[in-house]
Formats: C-alpha cells, structure tokens, sequence
C-alpha cells in the first residue's frame, strides 16, 4: 500500500510541466526571501527537491532562484533543516552554471560538509576536488573554534579520495593517518553526555555518564569500537566510528604507498617486518611513521571487532552489526597484511580460529568469504592448510544457502574474482562445480555474467563430459531444487519415505521413494562423480516436467544456450581427438534426452548443431572413426523433424568429410554405406503417398540429402547413375499435388532448383570429382575453402553452360 502510494507520488513530480515548475519556483523564492524562513518554507523545498530528484531528465531553475538558494545556505541564522534542503537542491541541478560558492572561508564545520558536498556533486574537475579536500584536511589539522566538530568532515574526506585520490598530497596523508591512528585506538570508554532540552525543569546538575557496554551487555573492559555501545556517544567515539567506516578506502588508497624520504628505499623487507614486530612489542606505536602506525592501530581494532563478534547479543540489530563488522574487519586484515606481511602469522592464527568458531552457524556464511579470501591471498606465506576452509566453503554453503540471493551473488562474485587463483591452488574449486551451479540454476538470469567468466576455469579434460551433461540438465536441477525446498519444509511426519513399489505420481513422492533417491541425489550432488547416471536420469526428468512451466526453471532455461556456446568454445582450445569424439557421439545422445520445454529444446539443438559443424572442422577424421553413430543417426527418419538443425549438419559432415582427402582409412564401402543409408532417407521423405498426409520436412534437410548423395557419388563414381536418377525425377516430386499443398512455391523452387545444379554438375564426372573430392595436396588450400565457401555460384555457373535452352528443368 506504501509502495503504491510513492510510486504515485513519484509519478505526479515526474510529470510537472516546465511552466508549471516555474510558477513553483516563483513562490519557494518567495518564501525564501522572507525575514526568517520557517515551516511553510521547508515544504515548498521538499517538494521542489522531489520533483528535480525524481525527473528522469535535467530540469533547469531560474537563475535568481539559484542565487537565492545559495545564499540561504550560507545564512547563519537560517535554519538548520533549511540549509539542508537548499544544498539537497543544489546537488541535484549539478552541474550549475551559476554557482559562485567556496568552502576557503568557512568555519563551521557543518555548513563546510553542507557547501563541499554541493562542490563536489558538480563533476570530477580534480582542481575542484583537490581544492576541497585541502580544506577539509586544514580543518582536521588545525584546532576547531568552540562548539565545531570533525565528524561532519570526514564523509566529505571519503568523498574526496573516492573522486580523486590524487587530491592530498604525501604530508596531508600522513597527518590524516596520525589522526584516524587516535581516532581508533584512543576514544572515550565511557557515554556522552545527553544534551540538555532547556525546559525549566532541566536539571543542570546531569548525573555522571556510565561506562559504554559490549553487546550482551556486559562492561566494556577494552578499548571503544563501532560494537561498544551506550546511550549517547562521546566526539571521539563518533569520529571513531566514523574512521572505521572509511578505513577500507583510505588503506586501499594510501596504506601502500610509503614516504618518500631519502633512507625509504634502503630499507629491506625484512627491515619493515622486524621493525613492525619490535614495534608492537617494546617500542612505542607513537614512534613509527603515521602509516605504518595507523596500520598498527587497525589490526588492533579490526582484533577487538573479532573478539566482539563471539559475544550473544541481546538485540538483532546488534547481532546483525556484529556479523557486518566481522567481515569488514577480516576484509581489512587481508589489506593490512598485503601491505605490510609482518602481520600475515598473526592474522592467519587469528582467523583460523575465527574460521572454526563460525563455520558452523549459516548466519555467518557471508563471513566466511573474506576468510576464505585472505587465505587465498596469504596461505602459502602463512604456511597453513588451507584446504579444510575451501572444501567447507564450496561443499557446505551452496548445498545448504543457494536460495539466498544475496549470498549467492557474493559467492558467485568471489569466485569470479577469484577463478584463476582458486583454479591453481586448490583441486576443490573444480570438483565443486555441480554445487556452483546450484546459484546460477536456482538465480539466473542474474548471475549469467559471472558464470560466463567462470565457467573456462572449471573446465578440463576431467570435467568438461560432466559439465557438458550438467549445462543440459541445468533446468532440471532448478526444478530438483524446487522440489527440496518444499520436501524439507513439510512436516516430518509427511516426509518419510514412499512405498518403493508404488508408482509416484507426483515430485513430492519420487522425492521420498527409494528407487529415485539416487537418481536425486546425482543431481543434488556437491562435487564431480566419475559415474554415469543418465540413463536413469530420463524417468526423473520426466516426472520433473511438471514444474517445466516454472517462472524459476524456465529463466534457468534461457542461460543454457550462452553457456553451451562458452562451452565449446573453451573446450576447442584443449580437446584431444578423444575428447572430441566422445562430445560428438554425446550430441548425437542428448539431442532427444532433454528437458521438456520447447523453446528450451529448439535453442539447444540450434547451438548443438552450429558446435558439431565446429567439431567435425577441427577434426574431420571423426566421420570415418564415428561412421557407426552417424550412420544411426541420419538414418532414422523421424530425427528430420524432432532435431532438423542436428539431423542437417550430420549429413553435412558426412558429405563433406567422408573422402580419402581428409582421412586415409576412409574406402569406398564406407562411403557405399553412406550413401546407401542417405539414399534410403531421401526416398522415404519424397516418396509421395497420395493416399496419406505428407509430413512436412524442412527444405533445407532436402537439398543437404541431395548434396551430400552427389558428394559420396563424386568419390564412387558408379554410384553416379544411381543419384542422378533420383535428381531427375525432383520435378514430379515438388510437382505433385501432395507436395505443393505442404510447401510454398519458394521452397519448392529451392528444391527444384538445387536438384538442377547438382544433376547438372554430374555430367561432367570430372569436374564433379574435383570440386566435391580435392585431392590431398588441395583440400587444404585457399582455392580449395573459397570454392567450398561459393558452392552455390559454382553450380549455378555450370548449369548455365550446360542448359540447351532457358527454363530446361529434369522431369
């Protein structure tokens, strides 16, 4: 009901008119212009700020309404709330044309966020930007008049060195760091003080403040951090959160780079790192540079966080606090210990402790990434196992949390930031392919992308079969998922096994019945099996097609074609003539064992067929060695029309490649067979029954049978009358009533046309010979490519030379 009502909200400032907009903006600079702008000011305000935020394009404001607003803003007795709204406009109209403000002269620290925000909503310029944050860097150096505070300050800093981290030089750096090095380590341990309401009961004499407390309530004994908690909070402890907050940016930013002083470059890395460890141990932590101090003093914080994270919250917001920090606390060690590896021993004890304490609770599965990503990045420094952490994280999460969506996109993204790295250092990752695809299976669409980046790392001899059949399956995996989830939420009453030997009727049932359990659980599975399951897989998919109708399986369906195309694409640049023959022969299979969607099967055999033409080009001696499957295949008839683009690119390849020019063992009984085979598919779709229906097959299916028949008799030339014959009598076939009533004349004509060419070309054997069968030295060769490449002009080049008269057709 709330939605709705915004969405209209949003929709009536959408459609404000220009002149309508102005009449507006007379009256807020009305308003604007009074002795003291009050309540009726601020609505005006808002609501002219939700009409700029909400168009879709730029919308322009009167100049002397720009004027007005800035120096409203910069009014020290204008309201607070007012000042606000005027910058919020502002923001939104960048780029002004007609700004005149400066931050140089101001000294209130609220008004400075106020006017360095609306300066730096303006554009990238660095001049601009640097120009802030030298301001704001002088601010937080130099002592703040009475009543001022930093902490408005620092969001602006945060803003600064997101847009240009070349705004502060080497010694502002360095003063910044001194400072968010105290901000961390030394704030206030105990409350602030509530601010007085100034009514005439207001005790001025205000009862001292208690100490902060952990989130179980217990007393604070350590230092302050974002996880220590009270009822009001201290300057310090504000600007400590607030330093925690932009810690990550300004490591990433600065934390690396190191002075540049006349004796930095002397010092080896084993100096820095016995520097580092004699710091922390006998010197004092005031006596390092500031950067390698400030590194100091978040390790220790990002530990305190840690500590913090075991304790049981009373509140959830706190437990969901404590969990948020946790990862951005190990997320920050990782930086800390890239830049500095004096700390990688420690940190690497620390987490691995961490890591054991969590790893049992799915509450804190996003946790474990950033864990799993230091050891990632330190293990082998740290000289630690870290297989135990991997094999948890692809085993367990995905298995048990692939339906948090949220979860699922950070898994998938840390995968793909991390595919080459896992790939090399961990046998895991590969293996755990099937788990993997469980997000993309119940996630897809949105997680297409990542996959596709993933995909050529888990790919290898050893796993590209079980890929091949899993990228098929992949929507019945969604609808397997499916029916988990509503298996594992009925009462466990009703989830007790089935009857083995009654029928299920239903996925529920299967689900619970003994004979399918296996079945389910290979497609459940967490990690590659060397076991072949699919010809029991065929009754499950069945029984699964209920759910084909799914929103969540049918999105699943349209990834398959993207990711098989990926697939052979990859598997191309490693595939042994092994391998290749087996993905062929396992095309030839799968083209009729799929998941019942329709559309779903059309696209897979549209990529399937365009990826065995590819197949068959980067090794055309399968033909012969494959000559059994192929002849089984384009021999059945009915594969015409249930897989045409498949059943058209086989013949295409035997056509094409069953000649002693490409394989030696190829003989002239093999291409007999062939052609035999073909010959017998040929008549039986253009035999004409007049007492039957025609059945209608593709004419594209038709002159490919036509074209390779002539390919196989131009290599066994005594088999040159046999198609010949057949060629002459096309006329009566595409002629006959039956047939012009299930084809268009424009299909007829390619048919007719193509017979034509092709009888044509047979009268010169020799010709023939050469065109369909190059010898060795030519089969090879750029001529060669270009006449296959132009077939067609040729044929219709001869049978121009050979027609007596125009309009000559055989019949």
């Amino acid at each position: 009901m709330g939605t709705a009502a915004a969405e209209n909200f949003l929709k009536q400032a959408r459609e404000v008119q220009e002149d309508e907009l102005s009449r507006f903006a007379a009256r807020v600079a009305a308003q604007l212009q009074g002795p003291e702008p009050g309540a009726e000011a601020a609505d005006c305000l808002q609501r002219l700020h939700l009409v700029l935020a909400a168009s879709k394009s730029p919308r322009q404001l009167d100049a002397q309404l720009v004027e007005l607003l800035q120096t409203v803003l910069c009014s020290p007795k204008c309201p607070e709330q007012i000042q606000l709204l005027c910058a919020a406009i502002l923001r939104e109209m960048a780029p002004c044309d007609g700004l005149r403000l400066s931050c140089h002269r101001i000294q209130n620290t609220k008004l400075l966020s106020l006017v360095s925000s609306v300066l730096l909503a303006q554009g990238e310029e660095k001049a601009a930007v640097s120009a802030v944050g030298q301001r704001i860097v002088k601010a937080l150096e130099g002592r703040l008049p009475e009543g001022q505070s930093s902490r408005y300050l620092l969001p602006v800093l945060s803003n600064v060195i997101s847009l240009s981290p070349e705004a502060l030089t080497e010694e502002q750096i360095n003063v910044v760091s001194k400072k968010m090095a105290d901000w961390l380590r030394y704030a206030s341990t105990q409350q602030g003080v509530a601010q007085p309401s100034g009514g005439f009961f207001s005790n001025p004499r205000t009862r001292q403040p208690g100490p902060v407390t952990e989130v179980d309530g217990a007393i604070a004994t350590d230092f302050f951090t974002v996880l220590s908690l009270g009822q009001h909070y201290t300057e310090d402890q504000w600007l400590n959160m607030q330093t925690f907050s932009m810690l990550r940016k300004w490591l990433l930013c600065y934390g690396g780079k190191e002075m540049n002083t006349p004796n930095s470059g002397d010092k080896s890395e084993v100096d820095r790192s016995v520097m580092s460890v004699v710091s922390t141990s006998s010197m004092s932590s005031r006596l390092l540079p500031p950067k390698e101090r400030l590194r100091e003093k978040a390790f220790e914080y990002c530990q305190r966080l840690i500590e913090q994270s075991n304790r049981q919250a009373l509140k959830k917001a706190d437990g969901d606090l404590q969990k948020a920090c946790l990862i951005e606390a190990v997320t920050i060690m990782d930086i800390i210990c890239k830049q500095d590896s004096s700390y990688v021993y420690r940190a690497a004890s620390f987490l691995k402790i961490l890591h054991g304490r969590i790893s049992g609770d799915a509450t804190y599965a996003r946790a474990l990434l950033p864990i799993a990503q230091f050891f990632l990045n330190h293990g082998e420094m740290a000289a630690v196992d870290s297989d135990a952490i991997y094999k948890h994280l692809f085993t367990d999460i995905p298995a048990q949390l692939f339906h948090n969506s949220s979860l699922a996109f950070e898994f998938v993204l840390f995968c793909k930031d991390n595919s080459r790295l896992l790939s090399e250092t961990s046998s895991i990752f590969r293996r755990s392919f099937p788990n993997l695809f469980k997000f993309l299976a119940w996630n897809s669409p949105p997680l297409i992308a990542e996959f596709v980046d993933i995909l050529p790392f888990l790919l290898d001899a050893g796993t590209a079969i079980e890929i091949f059949h899993l990228l098929l399956d992949l929507p019945c995996l969604t609808a397997a998922l499916d029916v988990q989830m509503r298996s594992s939420s009925l009462p466990s009453a009703e989830r007790a096994a089935c009857d083995p030997a009654v029928k299920p009727a239903a996925c529920l049932e299967a689900f619970r019945n003994p004979l399918y359990r296996s079945t389910f659980q290979y497609l459940l599975r967490v990690e590659s099996v060397s076991e072949d399951f699919q010809e029991r897989l065929i009754p499950l998919r069945q029984l699964l097609g209920s759910l084909a109708s799914s929103g969540r399986v049918m999105q699943c369906a349209d990834t398959v074609p993207v990711l098989l195309e990926l697939f052979f694409s990859v598997v191309a640049e490693f595939a042994d003539a092994s391998l290749i023959n087996q993905l062929v022969v396992l095309v030839l299979q799968r083209s009729d064992q799929l998941y019942e969607i329709p559309a779903f099967k059309d696209d897979v055999h549209r990529v399937l067929s365009s990826q065995l033409v590819m197949l068959c080009k980067l090794r055309p001696a399968l033909v012969v060695e494959l000559s059994k499957e192929l002849l089984e295949f384009s021999g059945t008839v009915s594969n015409i029309q249930n897989k045409e683009p498949i059943f058209t690119q086989v013949v295409w390849a035997i056509g094409e490649y069953m000649s002693v020019s490409y394989d030696k063992r190829c003989t002239v009984e093999q291409i007999n067979r062939f052609f035999e085979s073909l010959e017998a598919v040929l008549f039986e779709v253009t035999q004409i029954r007049p007492q039957a229906s025609v059945p209608s097959y593709a004419p594209r299916a038709i002159t490919v049978l036509m074209t390779a028949l002539t390919k196989l008799a131009a290599r066994s030339q005594d088999l040159i009358p046999r198609v010949s014959l057949f060629l002459s009598k096309m006329r009566t076939f595409v002629q006959s009533p039956a047939v012009t009533s299930v084809y268009c004349e424009e299909d007829r004509e390619e048919i007719l046309i193509r017979a034509t060419e092709l009888m044509n070309l047979l009268k010169m054997p020799s010709v023939a010979q050469f065109v369909f069968t190059p010898s060795v030295d030519v089969a090879h060769t750029r001529f060669q490519k270009e006449v296959n490449d132009t077939l067609p002009s040729a044929l219709r080049i001869v049978t121009r030379l050979l027609e007596p008269a125009p309009g000559f057709v055989p019949g």
